[in-house]
């Protein structure tokens, strides 16, 4: 994963949960169980969005979530499952959807047990378009242009139209009266999730897109907690400040054993997203006072900068691990060769994750997620969802169906629904081991790499059957990192120069930060680089979010 998120970079981390938990659903450790939001006038919206419905059947979680965004957690999966969905949203007829997938496509219709009474419990023909993600612009843009869009379909802000605005109030059903305030309650599973992901819906000032909710932020990265207690940490409370945490990861630092403190990526500047959080950099965007004030043009991020130049001179990075891909970055840490890296939260549970994959290599090994540290950190929430989905305009009976489709896909965890669209059907898509969590059959681990989850989802839980520790460790860290979140203020705002040159920016601004952590550019050069980004389109940027956040405001 590329270290440095752009803004809707928690894309690429759903991406990277959606790949592994297609074929095993124990991954599933995102999500903000009881996540609530400020009131949607305090967040700059004038509309009421969802309100938020626990769902009246839940089950009692071993590790409860709060009403800030920190997940439920259950160490095995419940044996008695409950119905969230009433009856069928479907009167016959047909829901057709083009979803996005990461993986191989599934057994059709006919040789697919769990598409088939997934059907029969909607009430209705399940059309899916399957698109293989890397085709979805050219997809997207054909649909669009022959008139084709399928009556659900997800919305993708790098892969998509160019003015959204305009696209959604001519292409796309508003839901803003279907589902705001207490009219969402008429969808139970929808009402369940709560106000925080809804926000990411939200379109010049109306409701449009249906969230698929994750677990509100990617965290800090992961570090090996049996190397820190060799050093004689054993608590990282222990470590007070950053200069501290220097002299840790230097100690830790031992070249001649094969060993560093940090191992990064291709694009990662060096771990920059790590230290970027503990300096309290600010998440892209910072509103103060009404005026918006970018990261590269605060002092936070400077400070940060700075200090993980000071790790590279002092040879705690890995040496050359800027250019390794994903996977090399990986097994090095796997292999105890870096006590520390950067990896969405998503990456720690679950099969050919870090838990599992360390434990494997050596049982001794005790990776964790890396906590707070000092008392400047501020937790980007830039995870928040996986996506959107839009509805095509259609007539109100039409849009309340694809809404109860919706609100089947959202079904939360220990549902039938859920149980279904995530293992298919008992005995032949899934058996129930000793302790009656769901294991996939052959058959099962094909059936369910239909992308049916990404249609709608519920709050995801924290739930790993292998390993009670790892689910623990991963309740604890949400419950340390949320509270510390801050969200991206322009993300329910539109700007047509964002759409047009984020991705040329955002290239700019890695390369020579990159370049001046790397030494070959002095740090003076930030300044440089900041006025270069404003006069390039960050300035216009600025201004169009200014102008977008004061039309939606009070």
């Amino acid at each position: 994963m590329n270290e440095s998120l752009s803004r809707r970079g928690f894309l690429r981390l759903g991406a990277i949960t959606a790949a592994g938990a297609a074929a095993a659903p124990l991954l599933a450790a995102c999500g903000g169980g009881g996540a609530a939001a400020p009131p949607a006038k305090a967040q700059g919206l004038t509309i009421k969005l969802p309100a938020y419905l626990p769902p009246s059947a839940a089950l009692k979680p071993d590790l409860p979530g709060t009403p800030a965004g920190v997940p439920d957690a259950y160490f095995s999966y419940p044996k008695e499952l409950f119905k969230s969905v009433a009856k069928p949203p479907m009167s016959g007829g047909t829901a057709k959807i083009a979803l996005k997938t990461f993986l191989s496509p599934p057994p059709p219709r006919e040789r697919n047990a769990a598409w088939q009474e997934i059907e029969k419990r909607l009430g209705g023909t399940l059309d899916i378009q399957i698109v293989p993600s890397d085709d979805w612009p050219t997809k997207f843009n054909t649909m669009v242009a022959g008139g084709t869009l399928p009556d659900l379909f997800p919305y993708i802000e790098t892969q998509g139209t160019s003015n959204l605005p305009a696209f959604v109030a001519s292409q796309c059903a508003d839901l803003t009266a279907l589902l705001g305030g207490d009219a969402v309650k008429a969808y139970p599973n929808l009402a369940a999730i709560p106000e925080a992901f809804w926000r990411e819906g939200v379109v010049a000032g109306k409701l449009y897109g249906i969230p698929v909710p994750r677990n509100m932020a990617g965290g800090l990265g992961f570090y090996r907690h049996d190397q820190f207690a060799a050093a004689g940490v054993s608590d990282l409370a222990q470590i007070t400040d950053l200069d501290r945490f220097f002299e840790l990861l230097k100690e830790l630092t031992r070249p001649q054993e094969r060993r560093w403190g940090i191992v990064t990526a291709t694009g990662g500047m060096f771990g920059l997203s790590i230290i970027s959080q503990l300096f309290g950099s600010t998440n892209l965007w910072r509103l103060e006072g009404g005026k918006f004030l970018a990261d590269i043009e605060t002092e936070e991020y400077k400070a940060a900068v700075e200090y993980t130049r000071k790790l590279r001179e002092a040879g705690i990075i890995y040496p050359g691990s800027e250019g390794f891909d994903t996977l090399k970055r990986k097994n090095e840490f796997n292999a105890g060769h870096a006590a520390i890296t950067y990896d969405g939260m998503p990456a720690f549970l679950g099969p050919g994750n870090f838990l599992q994959t360390q434990k494997k290599i050596d049982p001794k090994a005790d990776p964790r997620p890396l906590l707070p540290i000092g008392t400047k950190t501020k937790v980007s929430l830039n995870n928040v969802v996986f996506g959107i989905n839009l509805i095509k305009k259609a007539d109100e009976a039409k849009v309340k169906e694809m809404l109860g489709v919706a609100d089947f896909f959202a079904a939360p965890f220990g549902s039938e629904e859920y149980t279904l669209i995530n293992y298919g059907v008992e005995t032949t898509d899934h058996t129930r081991d000793d302790q009656g969590n769901p294991v996939l059959t052959e058959q099962g681990a094909k059936d369910i790499t239909a992308p049916w989850k990404y249609a709608a989802a519920p709050t995801q839980a924290v739930y790993d059957a292998t390993s009670r520790d790892g689910v623990k460790l991963m309740h604890e860290a949400f419950t340390k990192l949320i509270p510390l979140g801050v969200a991206d203020p322009t993300t329910a705002l539109y700007s047509p120069t964002e759409g047009a040159r984020f991705e040329a920016l955002h290239t700019m601004k890695v390369d020579r930060i990159t370049s001046i952590i790397a030494g070959r550019s002095p740090v003076s050069d930030l300044d440089q680089l900041a006025k270069d980004w404003r006069a390039q389109g960050g300035d216009k940027m600025r201004a169009e979010f200014e102008e977008a956040s004061q039309k939606t405001g009070d």
